[in-house]
């Protein structure tokens, strides 16, 4: 069978390398001419939206799928008129818009952080008299990474932060005192069949991931469990979900929600007895979800704005170097590292000799 992925950056040219083993196919559309998935399956280049590109992708594959949440949702809906599209194109439009994809959670009495709607000055000053400081401001669309959002720690700073976001649809959302930021990566299959991967504890830097761990805690891998499940089925979802929460105490808060392969699942490529990437092909194409468990202790490390040397990577006991075949660029994934061992005492030596070998790449200290 052959798969369309719109968008082929490191998400959908994992996916592929995932999916060539099943011997799948796969047909890219993104308006990069050196997306990095273009290295290795065809490409069609043309803007998202293109009618014509869109079009030629649903010809020449059985079912679609995307890497990239930022996608036109007209587009999606486009295709899924053509061709089997995986996740459903209304999925998609909830999860483009932060404020719908609060509301989503609301309907189904899942926590989230208190919000208003923003759409003016005035607006702002009320919204937040009303959360407190302090608060952040965020686009509702268009946001990933740490990008379109900011700090508000005091009155002071409304009209700055207005003036720095506003004119675009906005939302305020109140700070939460959080312990950690974990996330929950599920597949969900065309019959309804469910499997969770335990759940990751995440650090960012910058507003960009640069670890993740796998983290076996039965207090909140239940309840991030069924918080995904009821996702999923009032969706009617169909391939891999990334749920981010923040752990405020005993209580799980929802941040938002990815559909599709996330970059917190990524140890999962060599940690888990099923990948992400294999398990969203085989929810999308009808087949049997594979097991979720976790080999040991696993990790991963982002590699952001350049790569290490990969013999001073490879030297490391239980690790696995992935170059995305990116060009290197201030604040740019272009790879990263896993760990997958028994003995957690050595997982986190490694890690932490991993996270040194990140930080200095991202510094521009290695040459």
């Amino acid at each position: 069978m052959t798969v369309g992925i719109v968008g082929a950056g490191q998400l959908g040219r994992m996916v592929a390398l995932a999916g060539y083993p099943l011997g799948q196919r796969f047909v890219f559309l993104d308006p990069a001419a050196d997306a990095c998935a273009g290295q290795i399956g065809p490409l069609i280049n043309a803007p998202y939206d293109d009618e014509a590109a869109l079009a030629e992708l649903a010809q020449r594959t059985e079912v679609v799928t995307f890497e990239f949440e930022n996608v036109p949702s007209h587009a999606v809906e486009s295709l899924a008129r053509q061709v089997l599209v995986y996740p459903l194109p209304d999925t998609l439009e909830i999860a483009q818009d932060r404020l719908h994809e609060k509301q989503l959670f609301g309907e189904l009495g899942i926590a989230t952080a208190s919000y208003e709607a923003v759409d003016s000055l005035e607006e702002l000053r009320t919204a937040a008299d009303n959360l407190g400081y302090p608060a952040l401001l965020k686009t509702r669309r268009l946001g990933y990474d740490g990008k379109g959002q900011s700090l508000l720690r005091g009155a002071s700073d409304v009209e700055a932060v207005w003036n720095t976001l506003g004119g675009v649809p906005l939302i305020l959302e109140a700070f939460v005192d959080f312990e950690r930021e974990l996330s929950l990566v599920a597949a969900r299959s065309r019959d309804g069949t469910m499997a969770c991967y335990p759940l990751s504890e995440n650090e960012h830097r910058g507003g960009i991931l640069r670890v993740s761990k796998s983290c076996h805690d039965v207090r909140f891998q239940a309840a991030g469990e069924a918080i995904a499940e009821a996702v999923m089925r009032r969706l009617d979802y169909v391939g891999v979900l990334a749920i981010e929460f923040f752990q405020s105490g005993e209580e799980l808060i929802a941040n938002e929600m990815a559909p599709r392969v996330h970059n917190s699942g990524h140890w999962t490529i060599e940690g888990a007895e099923t990948s992400q990437f294999e398990n969203h092909l085989r929810a999308i194409l009808g087949l049997p979800l594979g097991s979720t468990a976790a080999r040991g202790c696993a990790a991963m490390v982002n590699f952001v704005g350049r790569l290490p040397d990969i013999a001073t990577v490879t030297a490391l006991p239980h690790v696995h170097f992935h170059d995305y075949g990116k060009a290197p660029r201030a604040g740019r994934k272009v790879g990263h590292a896993t760990i997958a061992c028994t003995d957690p005492k050595h997982a986190d030596e490694v890690l932490t000799r991993l996270v040194a070998l990140s930080d200095a790449c991202s510094r521009g200290e290695l040459e």
